[in-house]
């Protein structure tokens, strides 16, 4: 593994000398919701990198975004209680046994942090003193320079960079540029941690896949999802589509109407479905689960329906789910049983009522014990866990089996064709240049 990387150029925290130095370690936790831990499995994930930072001898200040605190529209940063890190603080501390200390920074009403003070110096301190296990930095977007271009950006990766002797980058899942993600790496030395280095050299096995190579891929909107869309069907030997991307192509490729698809999405599906009449990539799920309704799963309003009955100009409710039937037609589970690399980036029903269609994928797919089997995504990896509760448990440790922690990451890295075109790792391989 370490071969492949280095080969790239990029420079790996197992190379730093970290022994007696603070080390600012790019985390992402981003795994509250409402002031909650939904799913701890990405901070588990990090917790080698963490422990080799305290083995030899560093001394970690850690950080991660939590949600999205800035409002798109107006630009305001609202530092809401339900976004904190505290959760990750305490699910750490439980785990490792040690005090973590969560610096305090005054934030303007609308307009987030300013910047980090010299009130964190005396926590620094103590941190190199061994009186603290770790810093725990607040939301790294609730301060005002995370997100923004131009020289508030450079400003907080400054602040940064005083904090810390060396940076490393172990967030998979935040692949934006970002002040703690990239500008970061210009300040300090910088290296990637290990999750990060294992997210990249599995991406390879996407990338450059043993064949025949299946896509699942769903998502609730077509226009989001047009461009890694075709990225992965140029590199796929079978695609099976579900949610709003499958009621899209359907609707352009029958001529039906389906409640909820736009008129613009299936103007721009009927490219793909152009394309998929040359080189048949496409497995369709022959039965889905139409409702009259979106609140809820109500005996008498929802029903199954057939593709093969759709003719030219009708109209059809919600279609919410994939009928657990379509995985035992024929040219479906022959396909399912026969790839030998699987990527399942895809919730088939509209959660959490229609889910029979994603418990079906899933349990067809493990049948096929030969292939390797990676799922991309926190909605993915979630549904997996909350639906099929002991095959997930079952496959934890199976070598066939790979859970990326970034869903995004993945999408766009294939859209790119290289994990090495994402900007954070770009920015640690120019930083190990500069060396």
């Amino acid at each position: 593994m370490k071969n492949t990387l280095t080969e790239h150029g990029l420079p790996l925290i197992q190379d730093a000398d970290l022994n007696g130095k603070i080390v600012l370690v790019r985390f992402d936790h981003n795994v509250v919701k409402q002031g909650e831990i939904r799913d701890p499995f990405r901070i588990d994930r990090t917790i080698g990198t963490l422990f080799h930072i305290v083995e030899r001898g560093g001394r970690p200040v850690m950080m991660t975004h939590v949600g999205r605190p800035r409002d798109k529209k107006t630009g305001n940063i609202l530092c809401r209680p339900e976004e904190s890190v505290e959760p990750i603080v305490q699910y750490l501390e439980q785990k490792l046994h040690t005090k973590i200390h969560i610096p305090r920074f005054p934030a303007e009403n609308g307009k987030g942090i300013a910047g980090i003070d010299t009130s964190v110096n005396l926590a620094i301190r103590e941190l190199r003193e061994r009186k603290l296990g770790a810093l725990y930095l607040p939301n790294t977007r609730w301060f005002s320079g995370e997100e923004s271009k131009g020289a508030a950006g450079e400003s907080f990766a400054i602040q940064l960079a005083g904090l810390a002797d060396i940076y490393v980058n172990d967030a998979f899942g935040s692949w934006q540029p970002h002040a703690s993600t990239s500008l970061i790496t210009r300040y300090l030395p910088s290296y990637a941690g290990f999750l990060l280095q294992q997210e990249i050299v599995n991406l390879d096995r996407v990338l450059n896949p043993e064949r025949p190579f299946l896509a699942v891929v769903a998502g609730a909107k077509y226009d989001t999802k047009i461009r890694p869309l075709y990225a992965i069907y140029e590199k796929v030997d079978h695609l099976i589509l579900g949610g709003v991307l499958y009621n899209t192509y359907l609707c352009a490729k029958y001529d039906i109407r389906i409640q909820g698809v736009t008129d613009e999405d299936i103007q721009l599906a009927k490219e793909l479905v152009a394309k998929d009449r040359d080189q048949k990539k496409i497995v369709e799920l022959p039965y889905i689960v139409e409702s009259d309704i979106l609140e809820g799963k109500k005996e008498g309003k929802h029903r199954t329906i057939s593709v093969k009955d759709f003719s030219p100009g009708k109209f059809y409710g919600y279609i919410l789910d994939i009928d657990p039937a379509s995985f035992e037609d024929v040219a479906v589970s022959t396909v399912l049983a026969g790839a030998k690399t699987i990527f399942v980036n895809a919730v088939m029903g509209f959660t959490p009522h229609f889910t029979a269609g994603s418990q079906a994928l899933d349990h067809t797919i493990d049948n096929n014990s030969a292939a390797m089997k990676m799922y991309g995504g926190g909605d993915t990896l979630q549904e997996f866990k909350d639906l099929c509760p002991g095959l997930y448990l079952s496959v934890m440790d199976n070598a066939n089996y790979y859970f990326f922690t970034g869903g995004g990451t993945v999408l766009t890295a294939i859209e790119q064709g290289s994990p090495y075109g994402l900007k954070p790792v770009q920015a640690l391989i120019e930083a190990g240049r500069r060396k």
